[in-house]
Formats: structure tokens, sequence, C-alpha cells
């Protein structure tokens, strides 16, 4: 048997639905977890419709993926969702698309399980953004998601814990519109604008670059250092000021500020 030879011919099979991202096009990943309305709350009872716990389970999985060998300057989690833009400089694997999705989704389900002690999975999926506007859009719609998401979900556990069955909780809601919602809480005491941030506007988290004191024994005096450190923002603006916050990303991304 010559291994050369079978090593080529078995090698165009493998490779034979690869895609790539190809150079100048932005890549961005998004993460969702496998049935995780089971595991959230009927295997581990996190608190609905949302738990802190829960949210930091998902921090700590999207700010382990920022430090798995990838360069990635933007995550933004929500609900069961982390989706990550990458700088365009990211050239691992020649951008194939296989290599991402397998290793993105084994690092998020490694970490959650680790954290939350028991199995969890992702699935992964990379997206192709063909220009900065795109780009910012992407995380603007996510972001509405979890507006969206967010308003739905306190109005369903709110009928919930009223009695409603999940399929009559459901039913009502069925195509009731925002101004129907909102009021639907703020008749039972919930003001949608008093909810936490991080509930109806997702959670950000970046690399920035720290100043760090401390202090030199032999010359006995401080000392300052710059450390790159990961950032998590619950607080994040809405609309066009989110826009603006993410445009620097979007412009680290694209190699933009390098150039500046």
């Amino acid at each position: 048997m010559n291994f050369e030879k079978l090593d080529k011919d078995m090698r165009i099979y493998e490779q034979s639905l690869d895609q790539l991202v190809i150079p100048g096009v932005h890549l961005i990943a998004r993460l969702d977890g496998r049935n995780f309305t089971r595991l959230t709350k009927e295997l581990c009872h996190f608190e609905a419709p949302f738990d802190v716990k829960f949210r930091e389970l998902m921090v700590e999985t999207a700010k382990s993926l920022m430090d798995c060998g990838f360069n990635v300057v933007y995550a933004f989690t929500e609900s069961d969702e982390i989706s990550l833009l990458f700088h365009d400089s990211e050239n691992a694997f020649s951008r194939k698309t296989r290599k991402y999705n397998s290793i993105l989704a084994g690092q998020a389900s490694a970490a959650f399980s680790m954290k939350l002690g028991r199995l969890a999975t992702f699935d992964c999926r990379t997206i192709p953004i063909p220009s900065l506007e795109k780009a910012q859009d992407y995380f603007l719609w996510r972001q509405e998601d979890a507006c969206r998401n967010a308003l739905n979900s306190h109005c369903y556990w709110l009928l919930r814990k009223q009695g409603m069955s999940p399929q009559n909780a459901a039913k009502q809601l069925l195509r009731k519109s925002v101004s129907y919602k909102n009021e639907l809480l703020f008749q039972n005491g919930i003001n949608f604008n008093d909810i936490p941030a991080w509930q109806k506007r997702g959670t950000g988290i970046y690399w920035e670059n720290i100043e760090k004191k401390g202090f030199n024994p032999s010359l006995q005096v401080e000392t300052k250092t710059m450390r790159r450190e990961i950032t998590v923002n619950y607080e994040l603006p809405i609309k066009k000021a989110y826009a603006k916050f993410i445009t620097g990303f979007m412009e680290k991304a694209a190699g933009i500020s390098d150039k500046k």
C-alpha cells in the first residue's frame, strides 16, 4: 500500500465540503445552546425569566471563547446565545468554517459544562458579513432580539405565575403588540423600563488596556503598566448610541483603527 497516494486520495473526500470565509469579508460566529430550555427549566431549575447565575455562566463561556486562540475583538451574549466578532487579521485554519464551527462549539460546550457541573452543548455557525455597516447591523439586530425576548419572557412568566398553563400563556401573547405586552406588565406592577439593562440589551464583552499600578522595590518608586484584560459591560447603550459604541469594534475588526 502506498500511504502517500492513499492519503492524497482520501483527503479529497475529507475536504470536499470545505468552505472558506474569503479575505476582506468580516467574520462573525454565533453559538446557541442546544436544548437549553429543558436544561435551564427542568434539569437545573434556574429562576425564570432571568437568572443571574445563568447570565454569569454565559459570560464566562464567552470570555473563554475570546481567549482560546482566536483574535476576537467583541462578544455579545443574550439568552442562550453568544455572538463573536473576529479581527480581520484572523486567518487561523485558512478561515475554514468547519474548523471555527467545531472548535468554538467544543470550547463553549466544555467551558459551560465545567462551570455548571453537568453536560451542556452548543452549536456554532460562522457568518460572512460583507461590510462594516452590515457587521454593525448584525449586533443591532441581536440586541433588538434580546429586547423582544426580554419583553416576551417577562409577560409569559407573569401569566405562568398567575396560574396559566404553558399553552394558554403562549396563546394569550400570540400576535400581541409591544404596547399590549408593556401594558400587561404595567398593570401588574412591572415597568419594563425599570427591568435591568442586561436583560433587555444583552451583555458586551471586549478587550481593554487597563493601567495597573505597582511598586519597584529596588528603585523605591511606583510603577505603571498597561495590561490587556477582558471587560464585561452589563449596561450597554441602545439603538444609535449602541451603534456608535460598537463602531470602534467594527473598525478594529477591519483594521482601520490599527492604521490611525
